[in-house]
């Protein structure tokens, strides 16, 4: 059992790059199970969360939020449950001395699914909404909207020098939206 003082600080962690020399996430979190912590370029903390696949994790942020992803912190825990990995969590919030803008303002920018129909244009929204429309008119109109979106997406990982593979649900993209499969 862990206790309040196995809990290792936050300061107390070594930064590790988001993305190694080759483009890639650290491999040392694959199937992972911990706590971590996301600064930008200028190691401002962005978000503290936990995962069931630090990962994983790492690369939906990455694609959600690649501007503010550039250093990480971890705690990984090998009999971890989530009222460990919460209180951690939160003393690393605590010992930030504010809530991090992914953990307040802007945590559903950080956690869920890319809406690309905020991307349409003014003639995309005036098809979508035109009542000749019908459902399958607008999936078809979405994933596109929803491709266009994705592919700038890639061209920004790109220009960052990503190499993970990375390969958004199709069956979202209907709906408008992009999020990892």
């Amino acid at each position: 059992m862990t206790s309040e003082s196995d809990i290792p600080s936050l300061a107390s962690l070594e930064y590790i790059p988001y993305l190694d020399e080759t483009g890639h996430l650290p491999e040392k979190f694959q199937g992972k199970i911990g706590v971590y912590a996301i600064f930008d370029r200028e190691k401002v903390l962005q978000l503290i969360n936990y995962s069931r696949d630090i990962n994983l994790s790492l690369k939906q942020h990455l694609v959600r939020q690649h501007e503010r992803c550039y250093w990480l912190k971890a705690h990984t825990s090998d009999r971890p449950n989530r009222t460990l990995l919460e209180s951690i969590r939160n003393a690393w919030i605590e010992e930030n001395g504010a809530v991090p803008p992914g953990n307040g303002s802007e945590q559903a920018a950080w956690n869920d699914p890319i809406d690309a129909k905020r991307a349409m244009t003014a003639e995309e929204q005036t098809k979508l909404t035109s009542p000749a429309m019908d459902e399958v008119g607008q999936g078809k109109l979405l994933k596109n909207v929803a491709r266009r979106v994705e592919e700038e997406i890639f061209q920004q990982l790109k220009s960052r020098g990503v190499q993970e593979e990375l390969r958004f649900n199709p069956k979202l993209k209907e709906s408008g939206l992009l999020d990892l499969k």
